[in-house]
């Protein structure tokens, strides 16, 4: 079997042909804004990808979910985490369609037969702020809210065709109450804002979105139980749970990507070689134990807990990946091209997703001790 052959098999199962066009477009290319990247991952179904099947989706496990999103990240790191952020925003409906009696099943129904890209205006990216923390703040008119403030960056924020986000909203008693709306892309009061300087996961479209007074439905809201003491409720941790799984494995797929080009330019010696793709699929495993265990039911505390530790794991993974494979590629691969430079820089960006291990590793020795497991 070559390497990664059961994760691109699992891509072509679900969105036929999609690598084969990955494949055929330099990396460059594809790394860039504008890309064709997103558009052929538009039009292979990709926004179907988690929606479940009963809602006419495509119903990908969590498994096979992290094996996508790992073939994805092989060929393009800005399409795999454009993906995942796509994919986060799913998940959270999903969870929230199994025990609501609410519109949530609607919502996914159009995403699966219009197929809808939907970018997520999350806590990510506020250094030092919670990631339960919403950027945006809503206020209530009539049945329906009112939501301004800004998300920076926010991924797919020029090709997504709705904006779905965590805002802060008084509830019936005064206290703050954390909800999630989904806003239309072509709402009156949204304007995106050039944000995103650097060249690596240019073509993610992280760039700035600023709302202005922006009326949401009550259709399109969704209220949660949370507070502002950032304890995990049952959705929360359910939602969070697929972020952590995607993104882990859309980063490995980029570092795998290195370990691939060591593994067909066959100069190295072969302990060397194998020694990284013993660590790559070490690592993939990990992740795969996560998802089947997702897969068969699990969700809580527990389940993020070792979805948090897999995802640690796994990063300290992908920078041994990335460091030996450069090291192995040699000097003249890394100047005649961009690309091995390129693919070491993107693998390194897992460790600024929220939560950073800085600010969960006390939570999770308390969580161990324990306590309730907080996200900071």
């Amino acid at each position: 079997m070559e390497f990664m052959a059961k994760e691109r098999a699992e891509l072509e199962h679900f969105l036929p042909g999609l690598d084969d066009k990955l494949a055929a477009v330099p990396l460059a290319d594809l790394e860039r804004p504008g890309n064709p990247g997103l558009p052929a991952f538009k039009a292979a179904g990709g926004p179907r990808l988690l929606v479940p099947t009963e809602f006419h989706g495509l119903g990908a496990t969590p498994l096979q979910a992290v094996r996508v999103h790992r073939a994805l990240g092989s060929r393009s790191p800005s399409l795999a985490i454009a993906a995942t952020m796509h994919g986060f925003s799913v998940a959270g409906l999903v969870e929230v369609s199994q025990t609501s009696t609410g519109f949530e099943w609607m919502l996914l129904e159009g995403i699966a037969r219009e197929n809808l890209l939907l970018a997520s205006a999350f806590a990510e990216g506020r250094t030092g702020a919670p990631i339960l923390s919403p950027t945006l703040r809503a206020v209530r008119r009539g049945d329906n809210l009112v939501v301004s403030g800004s998300k920076k960056p926010c991924t797919l924020s020029r090709s997504m065709d709705m904006l779905t986000a965590s805002v802060t909203v008084a509830d019936d008693e005064g206290r703050d109450r954390l909800a999630v709306v989904l806003i239309p892309a072509g709402s009156p009061g949204i304007e995106i804002r050039p944000f995103w300087n650097s060249f690596v996961l240019a073509g993610a479209e992280s760039d700035e979105v600023v709302l202005k007074d922006v009326e949401v439905s009550r259709h399109l809201v969704v209220m949660t139980e949370a507070t502002e003491d950032q304890q995990l409720d049952e959705l929360q941790s359910g939602t969070f749970l697929w972020f952590e799984l995607l993104v882990s494995a859309s980063y490995l797929g980029v570092a795998s990507a290195l370990a691939e080009r060591v593994l067909l330019a066959g100069k190295a010696d072969a302990v060397e070689r194998a020694a990284l793709i013993i660590e790559a699929e070490a690592a993939m495993t990990t992740l795969e134990g996560v998802a089947r265990a997702m897969g068969d039911g699990e969700r809580g505390q527990d389940m993020f807990a070792k979805a948090l530790c897999a995802r640690y794991a796994v990063q300290d993974a992908i920078g041994r990946i990335a460091r030996r494979a450069t090291e192995l590629l040699g000097g003249m691969a890394y100047i005649g091209s961009g690309d091995v430079a390129y693919l070491s820089a993107a693998s390194a960006a897992l460790m600024f997703h929220p939560p950073s291990r800085a600010r969960m590793s006390q939570q999770l020795c308390d969580y161990f001790a324990g306590q309730p497991l907080r996200v900071a």
